[in-house]
């Protein structure tokens, strides 16, 4: 694998770390500003919305540029981004912040995607994904948990400084180790990448992202609750079994990865297939402390084994323009995450018990294998006419062809 891989790890790392830590700082962040916390909230929102009009948009207006020079473009305007939530005086400009600091975070998974599968040979495609995913699931294990404690006793400000700094160590990564792309600045341009969107196939991979994502988040949105109510574990001890979770997921992103380059399909119905039965055994999983644990890592492992594949697959049904795809993917990623995390509310709201929004994951779940299964039922319908259509082009006399044209 290429030491590159390692300068979009980074990047990656710092935008995983900016996009969850706001979470653990709601009450300093409220306390500061004196709002109120479900105000405060409003942040974490506004950050998912910088990230789904950011991701097509960006991809979309970058098209015919370098990929390393549109690569370093959006990363600075993370920098950028989280400097100035550091630097707001009030809920306004932070809002504002967060919204800037969340345009660049699709676009550059989404680019990123494109640069890493093309960087390796076709067998080791979903890996390299996976290892700039890396970055995100270590920002689960470390990059949070470290700068949730550095908000917590430097003030909250002093996050976002430091994530600012992750940025700029990221901007150096990508200078020095992502080659230099010039032919990309003969794309097909943003007509080309928005043909792409014209696809069934294309529209159906994103559906299986967003059903199958919203079923983890429909669940780990209401993880603390379930930990604390229905295992009996303490507050204080919530921090550590997230960072569980981040194990479970970097460990199901490196094996999604190395399956899929065996298998995509295959590795995608399984990883759905294994995010129902872990959802399905929550509610008995959730009632010793033991269990509880094992349950957080194997929704990890689960859910982050799809993660890859997903990337991937949306990639190869828009082959001809991958970039403005493979950051779509990236949007359904966040609104798998509002709409799960909604739907998970739904069930705990109608007082189905702490552990329902669990069941309604298995519901998304289900849904995302459904969708998964048509995709592959159109795939295998479009495969002969496809093949008739390349018999019938290379069987054309020389001189009809010239004819033709």
């Amino acid at each position: 694998m290429p030491l590159a891989l390692l300068a979009l790890a980074v990047g990656a790392f710092g935008i995983g770390t900016t996009e969850f830590v706001m979470m653990g700082l709601l009450p300093d962040v409220a306390d500061d500003l004196n709002i109120s916390i479900p105000s405060a909230g409003h942040l974490v929102s506004a950050y998912a919305l910088g990230v789904v009009i950011g991701a097509p948009l960006l991809a979309a207006v970058t098209a015919r540029m370098s990929r390393r020079t549109v690569l370093i473009g959006l990363m600075g305007l993370f920098v950028v981004g989280n400097a100035l939530s550091a630097l707001a005086p009030d809920n306004g400009w932070l809002l504002a912040a967060r919204f800037l600091s969340g345009l660049p975070h699709g676009a550059f998974f989404g680019v990123g995607a494109v640069v890493a599968t093309n960087m390796v040979a076709p067998e080791r495609k979903a890996r390299s994904v996976s290892l700039m995913f890396l970055g995100l699931t270590v920002a689960n294990v470390a990059g949070v948990p470290v700068a949730t404690l550095m908000g917590q006793h430097l003030g909250w400000r002093a996050t976002f400084l430091g994530v600012s700094a992750i940025g700029l160590a990221a901007i150096a990564a990508l200078a020095f180790l992502i080659p230099h792309d010039h032919e990309h600045t003969t794309a097909q341009g943003l007509r080309g990448e928005l043909a792409a969107l014209r696809s069934l196939p294309v529209w159906l991979s994103l559906g299986t992202t967003v059903a199958g994502f919203g079923a983890l988040f429909a669940a780990y949105s209401y993880i603390t609750p379930m930990l604390t109510d229905a295992a009996g574990y303490a507050g204080a001890s919530v921090t550590l079994l997230l960072a569980l979770f981040g194990v479970g997921a970097t460990a199901g992103n490196l094996l999604g990865g190395r399956l899929a380059d065996h298998s995509l399909r295959g590795t995608l119905f399984g990883g759905l297939t294994a995010l129902v039965a872990v959802l399905a055994l929550f509610p008995l999983l959730m009632r010793t402390e033991l269990t509880a644990a094992v349950a957080v890592i194997l929704l990890g492992m689960a859910a982050f084994a799809t993660g890859s594949p997903l990337q991937l697959m949306v990639m190869e049904k828009a082959s001809s323009a991958p970039s403005l795809a493979s950051s779509a993917n990236q949007a359904a990623f966040n609104l798998a995450n509002a709409g799960g995390a909604w739907i998970g509310g739904l069930a705990l709201a109608a007082g189905f018990g702490v552990t329902s929004p669990a069941l309604a994951g298995v519901a998304l779940a289900v849904l995302g294998l459904a969708v998964a299964s048509l995709a592959y039922a159109v795939d295998r319908r479009r495969a002969p006419v496809a093949g008739r259509e390349r018999i019938v082009a290379s069987h054309v006399p020389q001189g009809a062809e010239a004819v033709h044209h």
